[in-house]
């Protein structure tokens, strides 16, 4: 896995981790109770915890109850039968860097329309009403919190006595080895790919349910549904689809292919999705906004453009590589550059390092419609309260933290031939600016 190169290295890295495993917890609880229990005011929030202290933490903190973990078990299960049992094609992943290839097989959307069919059937039928996850959604969390952390303790044991493949290994450090993970492709079985349930099946499917259910609840507790919410979740919904539509090429990024699976990627993908990436939504649903047509379509148009810019700069990759730069890109031939590298087995090979179109514009431009997705589906809110977006401020730092990390990854593994292409590609995110 490799240690930090230097001392000061090592202790921001271990400082950092120890401060994120200890904040994230408290603050996933602390966002739902703001969201639903105090108007959505930071300060209103602040003001309680100053005037009670840890005792008010402690009070407002919603203990995991039985229908909690039933209904996190029932959400699982599920998922993972459906991940197991639907048909798909088979992908191959790529090679890790001990030469193993991952296998997958491709069917998220069956799995996704499937689980949106039927929670919405459950519903209209009058099996199972939805606003129940609402109404038990601190516990949720708070199961969600607790069970996830025991599940990130698996993974670490898992990655000691039980490796699935060659990329795993230990640090030395359980602190630095529980949050960044042990194994690069955990599974079980065969056939179970564990990040593949934790990062799609679990997080971006309960992602696509919440926004449903919080719809509904707003739907049962007004007698409609505010044209903001409306906004929020359809864009929320395209979004999603169109993650399982592209599930596999996900599974060639840096979640996959490079981050090994502990806290930092299977606990944000169990806890921190289903809690931080629906919250304009959970604030939506108390706080109804009337947009009128036209700024509701405005929104609409401008989100819908903006996950379309996303999807294309994906797709022109994906499209690159598939034809080993045989394709048109904007009409024209793809300009590249043909990179060479060793591999730790000390093997050379070739990649081919696309320079034209979106990826011409900038190094990593597809975080930007990413962001400017995440804020029209959080401004149907409005500017009232600060923390709905809470979610559009994390991902811009994570993504521009994600750009940092693979450019310095690239650096590494193309050498001279990736400062040729910062050369012709001279911004990381933002054109003109960074």
């Amino acid at each position: 896995m490799g240690e930090p190169k230097t001392v000061h290295s090592a202790l921001v890295t271990y400082t950092s981790v120890i401060s994120l495993l200890t904040l994230c917890p408290p603050f996933v609880i602390l966002l739902w109770y703001t969201m639903v229990h105090a108007d959505g005011s930071v300060l209103q929030t602040f003001e309680y915890l100053k005037q009670h202290g840890l005792q008010g933490l402690k009070d407002i903190w919603p203990a995991p109850s039985p229908i909690a973990w039933k209904l996190i078990a029932c959400f699982g299960v599920f998922e993972a039968i459906l991940q197991l049992a639907l048909p798909g094609k088979r992908v191959e992943g790529p090679i890790s860097p001990n030469g193993n290839i991952p296998v997958y097989k491709a069917n998220g959307l069956q799995a996704y329309a499937v689980t949106l069919v039927t929670y919405l059937s459950l519903w209209w039928f009058g099996i199972f009403n939805p606003v129940i996850v609402y109404d038990h959604l601190g516990e949720i969390y708070s199961a969600l919190v607790m069970g996830s952390l025991v599940f990130c303790l698996f993974l670490y044991l898992k990655g000691h006595v039980a490796p699935s493949s060659s990329d795993s290994g230990s640090s030395g450090n359980f602190i630095i080895d529980f949050y960044w993970g042990m194994e690069l492709y955990p599974r079980i079985g065969k056939h179970f790919d564990i990040k593949v349930f934790t990062n799609c099946r679990f997080g971006m499917m309960s992602w696509a349910v919440l926004a449903v259910t919080y719809c509904i609840k707003q739907y049962e507790m007004n007698g409609r549904v505010s044209d903001s919410m409306l906004v929020n979740t359809v864009l929320m919904l395209v979004y999603i689809t169109k993650f399982f539509w592209w599930e596999a090429g996900y599974w060639c990024t840096m979640d996959i292919a490079h981050d090994r699976a502990g806290f930092y990627i299977c606990w944000g993908c169990l806890v921190w999705v289903p809690s931080i990436y629906t919250s304009p939504g959970m604030y939506l649903v108390n706080h109804p906004v009337n947009l009128g047509t036209q700024l509701a379509l405005f929104i609409l148009v401008s989100g819908l453009l903006c996950i379309y810019i996303n999807y294309d700069c994906d797709r022109q990759r994906q499209e690159f590589r598939r034809t080993n730069g045989k394709c048109l890109i904007w009409g024209k031939a793809p300009s590249k550059i043909v990179a060479s590298y060793r591999t730790e087995k000390g093997e050379t090979k070739t990649s081919l390092l696309l320079t034209s179109g979106w990826w011409g514009v900038s190094r990593h431009f597809h975080y930007v419609p990413e962001i400017l997705a995440a804020f029209f589906w959080t401004v149907p809110a409005l500017f009232n309260h600060f923390l709905p977006y809470f979610y559009v401020l994390f991902l811009t730092i994570l993504l521009f933290d994600r750009a940092k990390r693979d450019d310095d990854r690239c650096a590494s593994k193309y050498g001279k031939y990736w400062k040729m292409y910062c050369n012709k590609v001279p911004y990381r995110v933002i054109p003109g600016i960074h």
